[in-house]
């Protein structure tokens, strides 16, 4: 287990980190006495784990995100184990599979945890996964190769799932409460990335999960409202943190904070222009480069070029019912 001072300087960022995106979830880093990183993968050709932090209290352990893979879950429950300790509390930042996919596994292996997060999960189980489903269900269809179905048919057994997944408690005000023996604040942003968004900071060790608040390689604005999402990027720069967790992605300082942010201002600034598609593609490399060491440029940009079309400069009706009040 490695343990990461929190007085690292800004400028070994890349090098205490250069390691940290390709790890297995077998391990674990230690960002602070009592908080550790499990990271996720975002590999191209495969779905994606979101980052899930597990913070160590008096009764037990909290857990932020969850995971899709069953690989990554049982890097939770192996941990869980190695501490003597129960998963009392799940924290989800948001409905996205990639961190809520794992709730059912733990749920069986500690029977007594409740689930928190938004409300946002029911009206995304009537729509955006239902059609997520059905897409995936003609996938299947149409590919009479099994090893081609495979992954498309464990998302549809997630997806049904269901209340598995599904929140014990509804969280739908920011404020501070205590899990597990440990204080955290919970903060309630209302369409954002999702319809429902939630991040926590942990009042000892000024910890910020942000879930895919931050996100790289790019920013996933697949559900998002991106005018709300640049509110509470600015909310989250106001907030006294040591370390930042993004929901995909190393840790970050404030500096790398900074750095997102105002690349993700120039990317919505730019998709609003009339200037060519490519330049604003061109801008998020250059803004965010001091963030995208290690990444695939080609990757990068492929996703770029689908959230410009399809989000940014996408439906206008449909942007508008994800900004709804």
């Amino acid at each position: 287990m490695r343990t990461i001072s929190a007085t690292y300087r800004c400028s070994l960022f890349v090098l205490a980190f250069a390691s940290l995106c390709s790890r297995t979830v077998s391990g674990d880093t230690e960002l602070a006495p009592g908080v550790h990183l499990l990271p996720g993968r975002f590999v191209k050709g495969t779905q994606p784990d979101g980052n899930t932090v597990i913070l160590r209290g008096s009764k037990g352990l909290v857990v932020v995100d969850t995971g899709r893979h069953p690989e990554h879950t049982q890097g939770v429950i192996d941990f869980a184990r190695a501490a003597h300790l129960p998963v009392v509390a799940i924290v989800n930042s948001h409905w996205h599979l990639d961190h809520i996919g794992g709730n059912a596994m733990l749920r069986k292996a500690f029977p007594e945890v409740r689930v928190y997060a938004s409300a946002a999960f029911a009206d995304a189980r009537k729509g955006f996964l239902a059609s997520y489903r059905a897409q995936l269900e003609d996938m299947v269809q149409k590919t009479p190769d099994p090893a081609a179905q495979k992954p498309w048919l464990a998302e549809i057994a997630l997806i049904d799932a269901g209340d598995a997944l599904a929140p014990d408690e509804i969280v739908a005000a920011s404020g501070e409460r205590t899990l597990a023996g440990r204080r955290l604040r919970l903060q309630f942003e209302d369409h954002a990335v999702t319809a429902g968004d939630l991040w926590v900071l942990d009042k000892a060790t000024r910890v910020l999960v942000a879930g895919d608040l931050v996100t790289l390689p790019v920013p996933f604005l697949d559900t998002a409202c991106p005018e709300r999402w640049r509110t509470a990027l600015d909310r989250l720069a106001k907030t006294d943190f040591v370390w930042l967790v993004p929901g995909h992605g190393a840790p970050m300082h404030r500096a790398q904070l900074n750095v997102y942010r105002k690349a993700f201002d120039s990317l919505l600034k730019c998709a609003a222009s009339s200037q060519p598609k490519s330049s604003c593609i061109d801008g998020w490399m250059r803004d965010a480069g001091p963030l995208l060491t290690g990444e695939d440029p080609t990757f990068v940009r492929s996703l770029l070029d689908y959230y410009v079309d399809n989000s940014l400069r996408g439906d206008a009706s449909r942007r508008a019912a994800l900004c709804r009040e």
